[in-house]
């Protein structure tokens, strides 16, 4: 019985909270509470009571102000980088090394012909510009055609309001005046730029301006081979470029010899024919046993100078890369060059970058959850920016332009641009590369990866041969390639390299977390201490008024409920119901009315039928009611 009382008095403190008003629920927490300044609201004077409700009013202001900067500064989500180093014995990289020249002249000079004769005469006419010289001599006549559907124009910005623009094989101008091609007196005036048009005969067009004639000779040239180039088959152009076991040499790792059945190939737009040493593809990537040039990867190539191409490559050596096993070599970009008639020795040095994922830093592990298709997944390669980038500006270049670039991966159902498929090919090419908005859509597309290794290289260089070694050396390699005792090997075309690790010291850059959960709970509580004493139990405290002041709330718009809905039978009900005494004189004068027309006296009724229920005096009884209520004896 006592704990039946017990839960019915605590289930009536539960719904009415300390106080019946607000005011006594607040009073009942500022004595009760154990955060410092709301007691001694209630317990002091007028005046303190007023300085301390100040106080407390202003240092609750600031501890809600410094939980604003701590949680602001958490969910920034800054990061702090450390710096750790390793002893270990670590993969050797994979080794890309490619010609500086994508393919032999000899093999493509058929396709390049008409070409090489264009920008012959246009040299000429540049150089000599003077009447009789130029095209009217040349036999047979040139494909003017090719010519025009990407010209090089002379351009006097002498005057910038008005600026002259000359066709190299034309002889008016085109700025008015009948002026033929400059003489030697005022070529300096002159500027040569490419003219790139949306399409053949289109006034709109753009010039590529340069400052060296042979800038904008290289510009054009490349322009235009690449659009004969696209039509090429692949393997095509496998075949003209160098083969690898004309270009590799010699080939030794360590103490163990190998050749160039130990690199792979891959066609690369830019370099042609390209081979990966250690690439990790078909079999385990090699370990390094020890630091030291002995045993690293010693290399001999023959770039074969004298078959480069005189217009497309202007630099002559080896480009090479060191990269991750399964990742494509973007060797514009990252390569480095090494000269001919040198021994170049390359040292290495690891960094290992761990970058923490989101949401501390935009980064991805795979490239799954990057936005762009990337193209270069058919080389089964890992993600990597440079390749993200480069397939966003395809994608970006076959939705302008309605075809792919010579340079990168086509997506399926797609096609190269050439001249004759797509005429303004260049003009649309160029606008996209210039573009700012569209380069920096591929910037926010494209992740930097989570994970990533980076190879510092030490570069150092040495004539090779020797003069005094040369004679043999040349001799025995030229024996080694063509087994001939003639000498076909010269210092322009051999390049001698050793790439091996300078130590086993390795750098792991991580990133951490500079502000943690246990940062923030920590700090936010330091501030609530000092600036009211409080703590965890104190934020309980608070909690427990919030859920009174919810209870009282809802008992009061009960109450309300209650009220309107009596409010509401009033106005439908008008009269009052009748009272307790007038329900008793009722039911006396009922007893008096059955007298008086002859009934029986209770004790003298006749005994009831068989069967026939007994009457239930219960319900003429008198209820007592509760006016008092139901909480009357609660305390």
């Amino acid at each position: 019985m006592n704990l039946k009382k017990y839960l019915v008095r605590a289930l009536h403190r539960l719904q009415k909270g300390p106080g019946y008003t607000y005011k006594e629920l607040l009073v009942w927490y500022c004595d009760n509470t154990n955060t410092h300044g709301p007691k001694r609201i209630i317990k002091e004077g007028p005046k303190k009571k007023l300085i301390w409700f100040f106080l407390t009013l202003l240092f609750a202001s600031l501890v809600f102000w410094q939980w604003g900067i701590l949680i602001n500064t958490y969910l920034s989500y800054n990061v702090t980088s450390s710096l750790s180093i390793g002893f270990k014995t670590m993969k050797f990289p994979a080794v890309t090394v490619c010609n500086a020249n994508p393919f032999k002249y000899s093999e493509v000079k058929h396709l390049l012909k008409e070409l090489d004769r264009l920008i012959e005469a246009a040299l000429e006419r540049i150089l000599q510009p003077t009447p009789g010289n130029g095209s009217e001599n040349v036999s047979p006549p040139l494909d003017l055609e090719l010519w025009n559907q990407i010209p090089l124009v002379l351009i006097d910005e002498h005057d910038k309001d008005n600026p002259i623009i000359l066709d190299i094989f034309e002889t008016n101008q085109t700025a008015g005046g009948n002026e033929t091609a400059p003489g030697n007196e005022t070529k300096k005036k002159y500027k040569l730029a490419v003219k790139l048009c949306s399409h053949q005969g289109s006034d709109n067009c753009t010039y590529r301006n340069f400052t060296s004639a042979a800038q904008a000779v290289t510009e054009w040239y490349i322009l235009q081979s690449t659009s004969i180039l696209s039509k090429v088959p692949l393997d095509e152009r496998i075949r003209m470029g160098y083969q690898a076991e004309d270009m590799i040499l010699a080939c030794l790792y360590g103490a163990e010899p190998c050749n160039y059945k130990n690199f792979t190939q891959i066609y690369h737009p830019d370099h042609g024919n390209c081979y990966i040493f250690n690439w990790g593809m078909d079999e385990e990537a090699l370990n390094s046993s020890n630091p030291g040039a002995e045993f690293g990867l010693k290399l001999i190539l023959d770039i074969s100078q004298q078959d480069y191409i005189p217009y497309l490559s202007s630099a002559a050596g080896a480009r090479l890369m060191l990269h991750q096993q399964k990742s494509f070599p973007f060797l514009k970009d990252q390569g480095i060059y090494a000269m001919a008639g040198t021994e170049t020795s390359i040292g290495v040095l690891v960094d290992e970058l761990e970058r923490m994922g989101y949401p501390y830093s935009d980064c991805t592990m795979n490239g799954s959850d990057v936005p762009v298709k990337n193209l270069y997944s058919q080389y089964n390669t890992s993600y990597s920016i440079q390749a993200c980038l480069r397939s966003c500006f395809q994608n970006h270049m076959v939705e302008i332009c309605g075809c792919g670039h010579y340079m990168f991966p086509l997506p399926e159902g797609v096609n190269y641009c050439n001249n004759e498929d797509n005429p303004g090919w260049a003009y649309c090419y160029s606008s996209l590369r210039s573009s700012i908005k569209q380069r920096q859509i591929c910037i926010d597309s494209c992740k930097e990866t989570c994970n990533d290794t980076q190879y510092k290289m030490t570069i150092s260089m040495a004539d090779w041969p020797s003069e005094a070694s040369e004679d043999w050396i040349f001799h025995i390699l030229s024996y080694e390639r063509d087994m001939s005792t003639n000498v076909t090997l010269d210092r322009n075309g051999i390049i001698k390299l050793n790439i091996y690790f300078q130590e086993y010291n390795y750098r792991t850059i991580s990133e951490s977390a500079a502000t943690t959960i246990v940062w923030l709970l920590s700090s936010l509580g330091g501030q609530f201490g000092f600036w009211m004493g409080g703590s965890v139990l104190c934020l309980i405290e608070f909690g427990e008024i919030i859920i009174d002041s919810l209870w009282i709330t809802i008992i009061n718009v009960i109450g309300w409920c209650k009220g309107l809905k009596q409010r509401r039978a009033r106005a439908r009900y008008p009269d009052a119901p009748p009272t307790v005494s007038e329900l008793v004189e009722a039911h006396t004068n009922l007893g008096f009315q059955h007298e008086a027309a002859g009934a029986l006296p209770r004790d003298e009724e006749l005994p009831p039928e068989p069967g026939t229920p007994p009457p239930n005096y219960d319900s003429l009884r008198v209820q007592p009611l509760d006016v008092l209520g139901p909480d009357s004896d609660a305390e």
